[in-house]
């Protein structure tokens, strides 16, 4: 990593990779140097099964839904959460993640529309209520592990091995993500397969009134609502692994799409297998009730299957949420937001010190209850999601023609609509939330709110090193105005990579090359984008590129 001085730096465009065909191209800068083409890059399964696992992981955990509300509405609610929650958050997480592909993630969202100050907030909160998260899985692993091994229920024996998982757990996140990808992949077929095989054997035990039971004066409205929230949360956790992606542009949206089918599908179908195949005993929906159904439905070799299942979900949901947390603090220390010695990468290309400290913070939070981490890790999410709403339609008010390889097909009142469902949910899961778990909650806001103007202090003091790596555009600091100038320069979009490679190139006002075609083009292509001025950008001689197929970078 480099430190760059950005008070003098002049760059009217900044490069964000390639999407499906079309290059993106800095003006008046080389091309940076490939600091990471060293470490494997995350394909599109891996994706899809890391996702899964910052999701979901199976169905484990959605017991909770039943107890609280019945067959009925657990069925609805992963149905129509989805929809006003999942949906939204991951169409957000694929427009906003294409137009930053790099590890901030949110961070950068929330940076570039509210300034630095609050993309630290953000990334505080996402951080925290990830790592808050993510002691819950080795707790819920020797959970699922107890009945057969009875010294794990408690005492010395259970902290021992809640630690040496721990450990092991982070280990395999330095060894590489790729290294997680093809984990998360293995261990994900082995958690739905006996899912599959539930439902084939639950098939000629259903009875469907089953399903349609339903008593609204005896519902449990947090416990339901806090279950189906901490059950499809977290889509935009990838947005932090951008950077370690195989073409984030073109793979990101897919890999979204294909994890929110999967999501959703393992959740309703072992949810409906499961209330339509046994009598109806809400009191006994608690965690880990699947195994007793799986017994009941199959026999022994089934429940242990179900059980081995969960153990190794909850080790998928560990590495792939510690990575996102990680990968995070790389993040925001690339972009001068942490000290310098958070973006050391280790010899995988894992980000050594992010991965301590998120492991330091599973453990010491790994003393909270159940409900209590639910509770607290999603009052701090919902903050995070406030801001990144914000984030999300600011940015299309003051940038509407900046490049957006994956773009949601609303204009922007509808991207303000799609945003009101969901935070309307997020008031009342505030709302809901136990005095205990609000106190908690607010001070650990209150301490980032101080935390960020301690680090400037520190770095003008200079007792820790920042710097920002000159590999990543600037972000803007300032009054509006100045987020407008920074929204003006954010990219160039050269459409048909093969013919621009062959014949086109972005260079300096130079002489003699073709100014009269050069100057026709670019007026031509800012009155059909309604610009105004542009930068000047002339052809090489013999470039046969219409401007149809070319959009300028503007400023002004």
């Amino acid at each position: 990593m480099k430190s760059r001085n950005t008070a003098n730096k002049q760059q009217p465009s900044i490069a964000m990779g390639e999407y499906d065909g079309v290059a993106y191209v800095d003006l008046n800068e080389a091309p940076s140097s490939p600091k990471l083409d060293n470490f494997k890059k995350v394909s599109v399964l891996h994706l899809i099964f890391l996702i899964f696992y910052e999701v979901s992981g199976g169905p484990f955990g959605m017991e909770d839904s039943v107890q609280a509300a019945g067959p009925l509405l657990a069925l609805l609610g992963f149905l129509v959460f989805p929809l006003i929650w999942s949906v939204p958050e991951a169409l957000i997480t694929a427009e906003m993640g294409t137009m930053f592909p790099e590890n901030g993630g949110y961070v950068v969202w929330v940076s570039t529309a509210l300034g630095r100050y609050w993309g630290f907030q953000q990334g505080w909160m996402k951080w925290l209520s990830g790592v808050i998260d993510n002691a819950l899985y080795p707790v819920l692993f020797l959970d699922y592990l107890k009945s057969g091994i009875p010294g794990l229920a408690g005492g010395l024996p259970r902290a021992a091995a809640a630690l040496a998982l721990t450990f092991l757990l982070t280990y395999m996140n330095y060894k590489g993500l790729v290294i997680v990808g093809r984990v998360a992949v293995l261990l994900g077929i082995f958690s739905i397969l006996p899912f599959v095989v539930m439902g084939l054997v639950a098939i000629p035990k259903l009875e469907p009134a089953r399903w349609f039971v339903m008593n609204l004066h005896d519902v449990d409205w947090s416990l339901y609502l806090n279950t189906l929230f901490w059950n499809l949360n977290y889509w935009d956790s990838v947005s932090t692994l951008a950077g370690e992606v195989d073409n984030p542009k073109k793979n990101l949206p897919k890999a979204l799409f294909y994890a929110l089918i999967l999501v959703v599908l393992s959740y309703f179908l072992p949810l409906l297998a499961a209330t339509g195949a046994i009598p109806l005993n809400r009191d006994l929906w608690t965690d880990g009730y699947f195994s007793d159904i799986a017994k009941i439905l199959g026999g022994v070799w089934l429940r242990w299957w179900i059980q081995g299942a969960a153990a190794m979900s909850n080790m998928g949901m560990f590495v792939a949420e510690m990575s996102s947390d990680s990968f995070q603090l790389l993040g925001m220390a690339e972009r001068g937001m942490l000290p310098e010695f958070f973006a050391k990468r280790s010899r995988h290309g894992t980000p050594l010190i992010g991965i301590l400290f998120s492991a330091s913070g599973v453990i010491l939070l790994s003393w909270l209850s159940f409900q209590e981490i639910i509770a607290v890790e999603n009052f701090l999410y919902c903050f995070g999601m406030i801001l990144e709403y914000i984030a999300f339609v600011l940015l299309r008010i003051k940038c509407p023609v900046a490049s957006r390889p994956y773009k949601i097909p609303v204009g922007t009142l509808g991207a303000i609509l799609m945003c009101i469902p969901p935070t309307i949910l997020i008031c009342v899961v505030l709302a809901l939330s136990t005095v205990k778990v609000m106190i908690v909650s607010l001070f650990a806001v209150a301490v980032g709110l101080v935390m960020q103007p301690c680090l400037k202090y520190a770095e003008k003091k200079r007792w820790m090193k920042f710097s920002a790596s000159d590999e990543l555009p600037d972000l803007h600091e300032g009054p509006a105005s100045s987020r407008d100038q920074e929204c003006s320069n954010m990219e160039v979009a050269l459409p048909n990579q093969g013919k621009i490679e062959k014949y086109y190139q972005i260079v300096n006002m130079a002489a003699d090359y073709r100014p009269f075609d050069t100057a026709n083009m670019i007026e031509n292509v800012a009155r059909r984008v309604k610009l105004g001025r542009v930068c000047p950008a002339p052809l090489l001689p013999g470039c046969d590129i219409t401007e149809s197929d070319v959009i300028i970078p503007f400023s002004g």
